[in-house]
């Protein structure tokens, strides 16, 4: 077998590989010496098949197998042999299509390497970290949208509003006769919902308590019901009860009802919430600063396969959240821009450092760390958790999906560590500007 250089240019490599036919013809015959006991063929003893009627019987196909063997042994060799990562999948080519048996065979094998990326010194790489603490106005604003949301309906006199609560039993009838499903007794229904077709609830506004009604309205053409749908129907409604909204009192009643002991444990919770969720913000504001800081210090040459594929998945992924209609894939081709480019520039170049980052501090995703991302992801998928967890062990590009941005933060978080890190206390508002942007950064790596 040989192998010669045909290209070295920058990160791009050819190379020729050469299976002698002899070599090919020594592999298909141990393949049929190691098969040969378990061999039976008419007129012939199992095990007993001589070596020439094997060979022309199965011969070829073993061969098939043999080539591809061959150049996938040589090609694993000489990187091995070479020291390189190839940025992505080997091209190979057959140079000699014309081959026939007896032939050496002929390969021709191009990639890219993965550049070698040199150290850098965290430590002269300054971040502010903002720092917002829960503050009074913040606890009771959110103690006020737990009231909304636990809201009760108090009886009332007179005229049903919009917001309120009517109480009523009704009976759906299409040419006067009652169809299917559309009659219910005692039902509680808010004025203003929106949770029943359009044009029901706005002929309720005004009736009261004792009032009997008869509702007519037209399905719509795309009601799931297709008996129903773009028909029209009469609905006999009776008003038993109309019913203001009445606000929670925020008091320790309302904090039981969420699971605190009293009110002061509440505040406590949602004080602890909150930062919780400023401390997010936080470090993702952090995180930006900091790959910006890497994305000015690192420099390397880049896989030009690599960023041209990430160019085409931001170009591609941008069209379709510009055009939501279009769900399947059976659209032009989409161009990337130079803007795309230059995106995608910035992230080959970021994802190869924290990659080899990572690789140089043995950093890893735990059994643990990947198990919990699988459940916050399967909670996605109500009911279909098993299949969920079953779909993700069988497939290697979901399981990589999940691991990565894990890995990713582990690595920050250790440059982080490294880095010169100061902290800034600011206001809830000025971390919200923050974080809003980089929402206004294009697509943000």
């Amino acid at each position: 077998m040989q192998v010669t250089e045909t290209l070295n240019d920058g990160l791009k490599r050819g190379y020729q590989i050469t299976v002698t036919a002899a070599e090919l013809d020594d592999k298909v015959l141990s393949k049929l010496k190691e098969a040969q006991p378990g061999i039976e063929m008419k007129g012939f003893r199992k095990g007993k098949v001589p070596m020439a009627l094997l060979k022309k019987q199965y011969g070829p196909r073993l061969m098939g197998e043999a080539m591809q063997e061959s150049v996938d042994g040589a090609v694993s060799s000489h990187l091995e042999e070479t020291g390189h990562r190839p940025a992505m999948q080997p091209s190979m080519k057959m140079n000699n299509e014309d081959w026939k048996e007896g032939d050496d065979v002929v390969v021709d094998v191009e990639y890219e390497t993965l550049p070698e990326i040199g150290e850098i010194d965290f430590s002269t790489i300054s971040i502010e970290r903002l720092v917002a603490k829960a503050d009074d106005a913040s606890v009771q604003d959110a103690l006020e949208n737990l009231a909304k949301s636990a809201q009760t309906f108090e009886t009332k006199d007179g005229a049903a509003e919009d917001g309120d609560q009517v109480v009523i039993d009704f009976v759906g009838k299409k040419d006067g006769e009652a169809f299917e499903g559309g009659s219910a007794e005692d039902y509680p229904l808010v004025l203003g919902s929106n949770a029943f077709i359009p044009g029901f609830e706005e002929q309720l506004s005004g009736v009261a308590a004792g009032d009997e009604k008869t509702i007519e309205i037209t399905f719509p053409e795309d009601y799931q019901a297709e008996h129903l749908a773009g028909q029209a129907v009469t609905f006999d409604v009776t008003v038993k009860e109309v019913k203001a909204p009445a606000e929670a009192a925020i008091d320790d009643e309302l904090a039981k009802r969420y699971g605190a002991d009293d009110l002061d444990g509440l505040k406590a919770q949602i004080s602890e919430r909150l930062e919780a969720e400023y401390q997010g913000a936080a470090r993702a504001v952090a995180k930006r600063r900091l790959l910006d800081a890497l994305d000015e210090k690192v420099n390397f040459e880049l896989p030009k396969g690599l960023v041209d594929a990430e160019a085409r998945q931001i170009a591609h992924q941008l069209w379709h959240e510009e055009n939501p209609e279009h769900e399947g894939h059976d659209h032009p081709a989409i161009e990337p821009t130079e803007e795309h480019q230059k995106l995608a520039e910035r992230r080959v170049k970021l994802g190869l450092f924290l990659a080899e980052i990572g690789q140089k501090n043995e950093v890893q995703v735990t059994d643990a760390e990947m198990t919990q991302a699988v459940m916050n992801q399967a909670r996605q998928y109500p009911g279909q958790e098993r299949q969920f967890f079953e779909f993700v062990q069988q497939n290697p590009q979901m399981r990589q999906q999940l691991q990565a941005p894990i890995f990713e933060d582990k690595v920050v978080d250790l440059i982080f560590e490294k880095a010169d890190v100061t902290e800034k206390e600011v206001s809830k508002e000025e971390l919200q500007a923050a974080v809003e942007k980089l929402d206004d950064e294009d697509f943000a790596a």
